[in-house]
């Protein structure tokens, strides 16, 4: 399964894509892409403080004429951190960087990965300057064809309002958020659907070394009685919300497990996962609620 949800950009985004967050190596990211590569995946979500986009680029090199896919088969996602200091041309430089590690002409989507500077300085005083900075810079590799589809990752409803004000002519497309049954935002899916936003999950199974999410009663028994993984309910949970998901994975089994979501959770059920941020709310991943 990878459908596709068509951006505001006229783009077409699949709507399980993977993440490569903590996969690093050339060795390990070639053999994890094939296995994605060959199990359906078409999106390739990386960043460049993840430091793989080169390991991907050469993985990419060799491995789309084995599944005889060319460049505009893969939708490939990264994202730049502004940092205090840095101007337009430093932010240029990292996505042209982007670029050419990924040895493409072009970048599908581009993100603004958090809504502060470098370090996670929440208070620093300049934080809106250099969000507008970074999203002015973003705009113009738009509209010269470097970025695709430009967007945002981490912004809170107050973030998103503060850009759609002075956007510089292009709203972004895409806002990528921890979401998941413990920690969701009806008002921020809310508010990016009426403006034309889609929302895109990470976290959604919790994180690598914390397995609570998949281990929770209410999931494991949904899936005992779907005979599917935890994994995979979390993963449905998000598609069934039209909510975009990038789970990770370095193993094939659980690699072709994490795309395998052509099921359905019947209401009542989807009910019950809602009703953990209740219960039993959590998050995993870095807060963005109190950056300036």
């Amino acid at each position: 399964m990878n459908l596709a949800f068509k951006l505001n950009t006229g783009y077409s985004i699949p709507l399980v894509g993977f993440g490569t967050y903590q996969i690093r190596g050339s060795e390990l990211i070639y053999e994890t892409l094939d296995y994605a590569l060959n199990a359906g995946y078409r999106h390739i979500d990386t960043a460049v403080v993840y430091g793989n986009e080169h390991h991907i680029g050469n993985a990419l090199k060799k491995l789309l004429p084995k599944y005889n896919l060319k460049r505009e088969d893969i939708f490939i996602t990264s994202k730049l951190i502004s940092q205090v200091n840095k101007g337009e041309r430093f932010v240029e430089e990292l996505v042209l960087k982007s670029l050419s590690n990924l040895q493409t002409e072009y970048i599908d989507l581009y993100l603004i990965h958090w809504p502060g500077v470098s370090g996670l300085q929440v208070s620093h005083p300049d934080n809106i300057k250099y969000r507008k900075c970074t999203w002015n810079v973003l705009t113009k590799l738009h509209r010269e064809g470097k970025c695709r589809s430009i967007g945002v990752s981490n912004y809170t409803v107050k973030h998103i309002r503060e850009l759609l004000a002075d956007c510089n002519g292009v709203r972004p497309a895409v806002n990528q958020v921890e979401w998941h049954p413990r920690c969701f935002q009806l008002e921020l899916l809310e508010l990016c659907r009426s403006e034309g936003i889609f929302l895109q999950a990470y976290s959604s199974l919790g994180t690598s070394n914390y397995t609570e999410l998949r281990q929770d009663p209410v999931v494991t028994d949904i899936a005992a009685r779907l005979n599917r993984s935890p994994a995979q309910v979390l993963l449905r949970w998000g598609l069934q919300r039209n909510v975009g998901v990038l789970p990770k994975g370095s193993s094939k089994g659980h690699i072709d497990e994490n795309i395998a979501l052509d099921f359905v959770i019947p209401p009542e059920d989807m009910k019950s996962l809602d009703h953990l941020k209740e219960t039993s709310g959590a998050k995993f991943a870095w807060n963005p609620d109190t950056v300036v």
